[in-house]
């Protein structure tokens, strides 16, 4: 069985100290539910600026330190930009790609995202990569093709090896920050299409390797319905995250799922 995934993305959130509070608040509230980190693993992804003072609030906890983007080249003149080299040096394991607020507000492609996923790999951190369709694009029918193609597009050429590092996360963009959120059948329904693409292209075992998450409006009141469906095995969570005492009760059903 996968092990579920439970990342809180804060998004542009937080001071340092608050950062801090908040990542020291997971880490203590994990502890005290006794949560094993064989049943859930747990990941918060701070903004850029308090990615080192989290990385501290951190250390020695099972508690895994991502980041929300990077840049597809290692080094250079890219000014704002940052580098999976320069994440991994801040000992980050995981990187958010392809967020829909980066493919919506800031214009990212899906090529883009695959140059972005493909520097992620390089530096060794786990890709979570982010696909969804809009509901224009639901309401026309064609959501299952969009995110198809999102997948197809991020992942096709990879390596067998390479592609059992990435998570997916299903993020319908019309539920993101909205309070709307798909039905646990309609996510599980896409969890399920999303794999069917990756058995297409790496084969069977790797498809029931990779985990798939849900996102968007996901909640301790609603995340359980996503994490009773086979294909979700964990969820990418948003503004929930950023409340310790709720993103600590959602990793505990989590850990219920796999009876730890």
């Amino acid at each position: 069985m996968r092990r579920p995934l439970m990342a809180g993305n804060w998004k542009m959130h937080l001071t340092l100290a608050e950062a801090e509070a908040l990542a020291s608040g997971v880490v203590r509230g994990l502890a005290q539910a006794q949560v094993s980190p064989e049943a859930v693993e747990v990941a918060v992804c701070p903004p850029f600026t308090a990615l080192e003072r989290v990385s501290r609030a951190l250390a020695g906890s099972p508690v895994a330190l991502g980041a929300q983007d990077l840049f597809w080249e290692d080094q250079g003149a890219y000014t704002g930009e940052i580098s999976g080299a320069q994440l991994a040096d801040l000992g980050c394991r995981y990187v958010i790609v392809g967020h829909s607020e980066r493919r919506h507000v800031i214009g990212e492609t899906n090529q883009a995202v695959r140059r972005k996923l493909e520097a992620a790999l390089r530096h060794r951190l786990g890709p979570i990569l982010c696909v969804g369709e809009r509901i224009e694009e639901r309401r026309l029918g064609r959501a299952d093709a969009v995110v198809q193609d999102q997948v197809r597009t991020a992942l096709a050429g990879l390596s067998r090896d390479q592609a059992l590092q990435v998570t997916i996360a299903y993020e319908p963009v019309w539920a993101i920050g909205t309070g709307e959120h798909a039905s646990g059948e309609e996510a599980n329904r896409m969890a399920g299409l999303i794999r069917d693409q990756v058995r297409e292209l790496f084969g069977t075992e790797v498809a029931e390797a990779v985990r798939i998450l849900y996102g968007g409006s996901v909640k301790p009141a609603n995340v359980g319905e996503f994490l009773v469906q086979p294909q979700v095995d964990g969820a990418l969570v948003g503004g929930a995250s950023l409340e310790a005492e709720g993103f600590v009760a959602m990793a505990v059903q989590a850990a219920g799922r796999q009876g730890g």
